[in-house]
């Protein structure tokens, strides 16, 4: 059973912890840690897309985060990414290689196999840099269907009109998009 910290709107922890699945059944806000990654290719930035599972419980058969999950109870947002990126495809990455774009919250009301889902979460969200081909990743088969590169404006018109199965928030797209302009 995967136990997460109940937090407050700001990811603070309140003291009290919940099994994943009552979280998700009785909305209760917990954290996540999200890492985009992302890559220079021909003076263009393209970013990273999962296709989660098709027997995932939620959003089966989407494109989603490069590499996402809840953070444990007990446990930071940092770690929680560095595991991820692990478990999910493979990559051992250092603290410092993760930019923090900050907090981004969410709310997501929705049924899934007949159940309510109420998913309450404050997320920290990571850019990485990584200069790697899409067979080049070795892929968690229980989470992950594949992989794919996009250019960071066609990941973006592909989220806004639905060109692609997706599960992605254009709200933390353009989070990664401001960054870009700041910083490029």
């Amino acid at each position: 059973m995967e136990l997460l910290d109940v937090v407050d709107i700001n990811g603070n922890p309140t003291g009290e912890t919940v099994a994943r699945e009552v979280a998700h059944r009785e909305g209760k806000r917990h954290r996540t840690a999200h890492v985009w990654i992302l890559k220079k290719n021909d003076n263009k930035i393209e970013i990273l897309l999962q296709k989660r599972a098709s027997d995932k419980d939620s959003f089966p058969g989407c494109y989603d985060i490069s590499s996402a999950g809840h953070v444990p109870a007990g446990v930071d947002y940092v770690p929680s990414a560095i595991r991820e990126l692990k478990e999910e495809l493979d990559l051992e990455v250092e603290e410092n290689q993760l930019i923090d774009l900050g907090l981004y919250k969410k709310d997501t009301f929705d049924v899934f196999y007949g159940e309510q889902y109420v998913d309450r979460q404050v997320s920290h969200v990571y850019i990485v840099w990584l200069d790697k081909d899409a067979k080049d990743f070795k892929l968690q088969k229980e989470e992950l269907e594949g992989i794919l590169w996009l250019e960071i404006d066609e990941c973006i018109d592909a989220v806004i009109n639905n060109k692609i199965k997706h599960c992605i928030d254009i709200e933390e797209l353009n989070l990664i998009k401001a960054y870009l302009l700041q910083n490029m």
